[in-house]
């Protein structure tokens, strides 16, 4: 896949992401309930606090750094604590910042994208951290799709019916 592909297949897939943010609209979105005792809005900050940390990855490999310290504190090790930290630490947002920082976070994945260049796009799933997986579209939002969009769209059609 080359660069201009794995743009438009990010934005196809973002667009889709927003058009169902959209369909919750903002005013349903800090409702618990959606997975477990989680609200949309913990699960949209659950998913930035991952993406935060893929952009930064890509962002040192663009500047020829060594991969940064994740955005969470060094301590947590297991997916668990750091899915906690996450949760905690933006309990106290609203709704639209927890969105506004979503979006600014897709923004920097296409900016970084964008400025790498094709061969190292090519290679980036050479990278420890991609586990030999390639960099792309489905990738970034895999988790989305395997672990949060059917409780999602299970909550929306509760509340919907209600």
């Amino acid at each position: 896949m080359n660069k201009a592909e794995l743009l438009r297949e990010l934005q196809e897939e973002y667009q889709h992401w927003q058009a169902l943010l959209d369909q919750i609209g903002p005013a349903r979105m800090d409702q618990p309930g959606v997975a477990g005792a989680w609200s949309i809005k913990d699960i949209v900050a659950h998913l930035t606090g991952w993406r935060r940390r893929t952009v930064g990855r890509l962002q040192a490999l663009q500047r020829g750094q060594p991969e940064p310290a994740p955005p969470w504190p060094a301590h947590l090790q297991t997916d668990d604590d750091i899915n906690a930290w996450i949760y905690q630490s933006r309990q106290s947002d609203s709704v639209s910042e927890v969105l506004d920082e979503s979006h600014q976070v897709f923004q920097q994945l296409l900016a970084v994208i964008e400025s790498l260049p094709e061969d190292v796009l090519a290679e980036v799933h050479r990278l420890p951290w991609m586990e030999g997986q390639p960099f792309n579209a489905a990738e970034f939002f895999a988790h989305f799709h395997e672990e949060h969009e059917s409780d999602m769209r299970a909550w929306l059609t509760r509340v919907d019916q209600a």
